[in-house]
């Protein structure tokens, strides 16, 4: 196969902006899109060898995985062996556990399925895990399986026969990506069209199909045309890039603009065109050569140094970018080529090696999982394990405990299965998610009570709220509202706790709390309660939950030294983060919630106040230290053994409506 720079050059303008984006610079926010030209490259690339060498009588399935396992194991290997002792050192035993998961996961070429299964790969848990870019290396690797053994299959019926059953493949792959992208209430189905080769084999077909053209045809032959579609392509590409973000439905249709600019490049960018000439660039081919490295080393930095600190600042970002190119030349130069050399290493020494690497690996990664994260590495105050500090961090987007049922228009469901008889149903954000496991528990003890009624969980925006869009079951009961009202509801003349929810390059918590106007302000009160007054008029009772103590002082990730292996006195470690002080939390939350008294005086609805239960006279404390446990999982999420233990408050919701 002829060399062409300009394809290294693609590589580099695929792999920079997925660094940036991991970064968390917003002007690349939908650099995303980099892994869907890695895609179509690989298609292309991978095609071309196939069908050439299968021209010539010469393809071997056993040649074609020694290049494969040549190319990218050695340096694979060697990032997951240097990830381990970060992830000993400062992983809690729950993200140990997960990153144990992982390590099977990459050795047996399934982490796409893991990282499936886990979260999505936009959530904020998902930062914070170090091989999750390793999820399409995983889908290529299936490809890798898969597709020689068709071309192997169908070599005879022709070429024809071959792009016809290509092209059915692909449409239905692209049909199906497009379908499952439109659930949008239900996040597996759309996680499992990001992360699934079934959903993204289209891509690499366009790669496919740009081989087979370029093997049995010639370059266009018009220059102005090549330069207009290259042109064209790139453009795409860029503006993927600039424009998409994770709310781009993905990969839905918005993934054939970067993979049909890709395509295009691929085809067009021939010697004399203007695309050609700047991805040939010496510089530019230079990070193309080591952007397999980079690509590997970026988002394990990023990873620990999240893990690590709880404000990463943009220049720790910049940084670590140089530091990803200096690792990914060091480990191309002294890894990738020499394993690359036949005339170095041997075959069989290649298939030995890997062979010792992936079982070494899975040894490591089973032993992690089956340990659970080894909660005996993290102590307190010199003595005793906290085995609790692991639950801390078990909180996911979704409820899970096991008694959880999907249900219709994106209801969470507890008791008994039938839509017709609920007992309570609860609205909100995650705020209402913190709780779900010990409402299912609740349940879970009283058989009896809830042998012919239900309990449901509605995800659903505050703007939102209407009776018609909610659905609301027949014969509901009672709704419990369960919201970040100081989010939501925040008075821009107040100035409470601002740092939220933001993962750029600022830190974790760069962005501030949506500032509203005072028209938008008054409508979201106003249609929050005419929401609830309709309830009252069908006969339903109606809870509002107010907010929990919220502010950095709570943040247990900002306990550094429970993820370095803490062993002093965590009073001695770091003081100033134990405790809040109950008046400034009543402050920061109470412009909020006096409205929110006002109206539940007004329609007489049952109010729960949480303070009532985290809080005393002085203070709102972090962490319990008889029993060993932090009671927040972040600055504004009670921890789950503090919502077992301490949020009893809970039981409030059942009192009526059952």
């Amino acid at each position: 196969m002829k060399y062409r720079a300009e394809i290294d050059g693609l590589r580099a303008l695929a792999v920079l902006p997925v660094i940036l984006f991991h970064a968390g610079f917003e002007l690349f926010s939908g650099g995303f899109v980099g892994v869907d030209v890695f895609f179509v490259i690989s298609g292309y690339l991978i095609t071309t060898i196939i069908i050439s060498e299968m021209a010539e009588g010469k393809f071997s399935i056993v040649n074609f995985y020694e290049r494969r396992a040549r190319r990218l194991l050695p340096a694979l290997f060697f990032v997951m062996a240097a990830c381990l002792p970060f992830a000993w050192m400062w992983m809690l035993p729950s993200q140990l556990k997960d990153f144990s998961q992982s390590l099977v996961a990459v050795s047996t070429f399934s982490s796409n399925i893991l990282f499936w299964l886990e979260s999505g790969y936009f959530s904020e848990s998902s930062e914070a895990k170090p091989l999750l870019h390793t999820w399409s290396l995983a889908v290529e690797e299936q490809y890798y399986i898969l597709f020689p053994i068709f071309l192997m299959l169908t070599w005879r019926l022709g070429i024809k026969w071959i792009l016809i059953l290509l092209s059915i493949i692909f449409f239905i792959s692209l049909g199906v990506a497009a379908w499952a992208t439109q659930f949008t209430t239900y996040p597996k189905i759309i996680s499992g069209a990001f992360f699934l080769l079934p959903t993204r084999g289209w891509e690499l077909l366009i790669g496919v199909f740009a081989a087979f053209y370029l093997k049995y045809n010639t370059y266009l032959k018009s220059y102005l045309l090549n330069q207009a579609l290259s042109l064209l392509g790139f453009g795409m590409i860029a503006y993927s890039i600039i424009a998409f973000d994770e709310t781009t439905p993905f990969p839905s249709l918005y993934a054939l603009i970067p993979t049909i600019g890709t395509g295009l490049l691929i085809l067009c960018a021939v010697p004399k065109t203007f695309i050609y000439k700047l991805l040939s660039l010496r510089f530019i081919v230079g990070i193309g050569l080591i952007s397999y490295s980079a690509y590997l080393w970026h988002h394990p930095l990023f990873a620990f140094a999240r893990i690590f600190s709880n404000e990463v600042s943009l220049y720790i970002f910049i940084s670590l970018i140089l530091i990803t190119f200096l690792a990914a030349y060091l480990s191309w130069k002294y890894i990738e080529q020499p394993f690359r050399s036949k005339q170095s290493i041997s075959r069989n020494n290649v298939f030995i090696v890997s062979f010792v690497l992936a079982t070494l690996f899975i040894s490591i990664g089973l032993t992690g999982h089956l340990k659970q994260g080894f909660g005996s590495r993290i102590k307190i105050d010199g003595s005793g394990k906290i085995e609790a500090i692991a639950k801390e961090w078990e909180f996911s987007d979704y409820p899970s405990h096991r008694l959880v049922k999907q249900t219709i228009n994106n209801y969470f469901s507890v008791g008994n299965t039938s839509i017709n008889n609920p007992a309570i149903l609860i609205i909100g954000d995650s705020h209402a998610y913190q709780y779900w496991n010990a409402i299912a528990d609740y349940i879970e003890k009283r058989p009896d009570t809830f042998k012919t009624k239900n309990v449901y969980l509605k995800n659903h925006a505050l703007v939102d709220l209407s009776v018609d869009a909610l659905q609301i079951p027949k014969n509901t009961e009672k709704v419990v509202f369960s919201y970040f009202w100081s989010l939501h509801l925040n008075n821009p003349n107040v100035n409470t706790f601002i740092r939220c929810c933001g993962n750029g390059p600022g830190g974790v918590a760069g962005k501030e709390f949506l500032k509203l106007d005072d028209s938008e302000l008054e409508r979201r009160y106003l249609k929050l309660e005419a929401f609830i007054k309709n309830l009252t008029k069908l006969g339903i009772e109606v809870t509002l939950v107010l907010d929990n103590p919220f502010g950095e002082e709570l943040d247990a990730r900002s306990l550094l030294g429970i993820k370095r292996g803490l062993t002093t006195s965590i009073h001695e470690k770091e003081n100033s983060f134990i405790e809040l002080q109950t008046s400034v939390a009543l402050a920061r939350r109470n412009p909020t919630n006096y409205r929110l008294l006002s109206m539940a005086d007004r329609l007489n609805i049952e109010l729960i106040d949480p303070f009532d239960f985290l809080c005393n006279a002085e203070f709102c404390p972090k962490f319990n230290e008889d029993k060993g446990y932090f009671m927040y999982k972040d600055y504004d999420h009670l921890s789950l053994p503090a919502i077992e233990n301490e949020a009893n408050y809970i039981n409030s919701i059942f009192e009526s409506g059952t």
